[in-house]
């Protein structure tokens, strides 16, 4: 095997640990990980010395909202956002494109729109809606990764959410087309008496909003999921977890065995309720962040595994969604734009938690791309994987402006934050897709 290119580095990340290697690759795979002095002769070097070298982050939460709703974001700016934040895979969620991912159909017509305009590789969740049943292995041969479901209102009419009547029915598919299910765990109840206890509340106060999605919302709604998961057997994912007293629920159907995992975001790693200013509407999002207490128990079940992964759940809108004029959080779209910033935001706090590299890149990319059924392929630096490299400086630090932004609007909460982490390069199949600063490669990104 003739290796066209080398990558080496006193610290490449490997899932192993951290060690000085040079990453050889042919035909755009990982043909092995050498001895750092190992170049072969007539082969690309590139020696990064020090930075580290990273396997590119699988984010398997963001909404790319194309076809149907494109002025939100797209596939375009999304996937060269997600190149310069080191990101080289995306699965993309089946709500507010029009249509929403619901049907074969449907998942045929997002992925003509997104064929030839991706900078990084894209997967497809699908959708489990009232009674689309009958859909779901329609969509799974169609290359559906999986499936998202709402116990709650999705904030979009063209996907709703489902009761326990519509669930138990496509749980049981799922498992025996053997595809994971993707929960929006919030239930409708303790919220709609939240809403009720806040009539005349100013609308403006970010406690006002949090105290709208209370932690209930979540208990109830994982407690309901791991009752149909025990019944069922299919394989469950809880994502954005925000609430630490719902912690205890997915302990508990981790320690029965249930195939049940979950996912936390940067944005309840990093901010706190108490940080929250009033009529801030760039920090709206459900659930919401809620307090510095509750985000170090967030901090604490990543270490011990509760938490598996963490995912951007990058959902941007227009920015007149957001209300900034009137700064009502309880009439701004819901969602945090983060996908280019998910990295550096995760590992700004988890060292200064004494985290590591290999933790970042288990958390990042070795379980996301398990969560996607892309073991093997994505999510570490191994021979037989694809050669999806991130070329990361770990103690350099920079201030996010609205011009560093490569989303489609600028519109998110981490403008004005420091962080720490600055990604170099991002090579995605051993091709630069992104190089000090330099987007490149435009339109190498496959559909998975």
């Amino acid at each position: 095997m003739k290796i066209d290119l080398v990558v080496r580095s006193r610290r490449v990340v490997t899932p192993e640990g951290e060690r000085a290697a040079a990453v050889h690759v042919a035909g755009g795979v990982i043909a092995r990980v050498a001895d750092w002095g190992d170049v072969p002769a007539g082969a690309a070097l590139r020696d990064v010395d020090d930075l580290a070298v990273l396997p590119g982050v699988v984010d398997t939460h963001v909404h790319l909202n194309e076809p149907g709703r494109t002025e939100w974001e797209g596939f375009a700016t999304a996937t060269r956002a997600a190149a310069a934040g080191g990101t080289t895979t995306l699965v993309d969620m089946p709500l507010n494109s029009i249509p929403a991912t619901t049907t074969r159909e449907a998942l045929v017509a997002k992925r003509a729109a997104a064929r030839g305009q991706c900078a990084v590789d894209v997967g497809f969740w699908g959708g489990v809606v009232p009674g689309n049943t009958g859909e779901l292995a329609g969509l799974v041969a169609e290359g559906a990764r999986g499936f998202k479901c709402f116990l709650v209102d999705s904030g979009v009419e063209e996907f709703g959410w489902v009761r326990e009547s519509d669930l138990g029915p496509a749980m049981g598919e799922l498992a025996r087309l053997g595809a994971p299910l993707l929960v929006h765990a919030e239930v409708a109840g303790p919220i709609e008496a939240a809403e009720a206890a806040l009539a005349g509340a100013d609308p403006r106060r970010y406690a006002t909003y949090l105290a709208s999605r209370p932690p209930e919302a979540e208990v109830q709604a994982i407690a309901l999921v791991a009752r149909l998961c025990r019944a069922t057997r299919a394989r469950t994912h809880i994502v954005h977890h925000s609430a630490a007293s719902a912690l205890a629920e997915v302990r508990a159907a981790r320690a029965e065995g249930l195939p049940l995992t979950a996912e936390t975001c940067p944005h309840y790693l990093h901010f706190t309720a108490e940080a929250v200013p009033d009529g801030a509407t760039a920090f709206k999002c459900a659930p919401p962040i809620r307090d510095a207490a509750n985000r170090e128990a967030l901090w604490q079940a990543l270490a011990d595994g509760t938490l598996e992964l963490v995912a951007s759940d990058h959902s941007p809108c227009s920015p007149a969604l957001k209300r900034p004029e009137q700064g009502d959080f309880l009439a701004a779209w819901g969602g945090v734009a983060g996908l280019q910033l998910a990295l550096p935001v995760t590992w700004s706090e988890a060292r200064a938690r004494g985290h590591g590299l290999l933790d970042l890149a288990r958390w990042m990319a070795a379980a996301p791309a398990r969560l996607a059924g892309l073991v093997g392929k994505k999510g570490a630096i191994a021979a037989g994987h694809d050669a999806d490299l991130v070329v990361f400086a770990p103690d350099e630090r920079f201030e996010v402006t609205p011009q560093s932004i490569r989303h489609r609007h600028r519109v998110t909460p981490y403008v004005g934050e420091t962080l720490t982490g600055v990604v170099h390069a991002t090579y995605l199949r051993g091709r630069l897709v992104f190089d000090e600063g330099r987007a490149l490669a435009d339109d190498q990104g496959e559909l998975l």
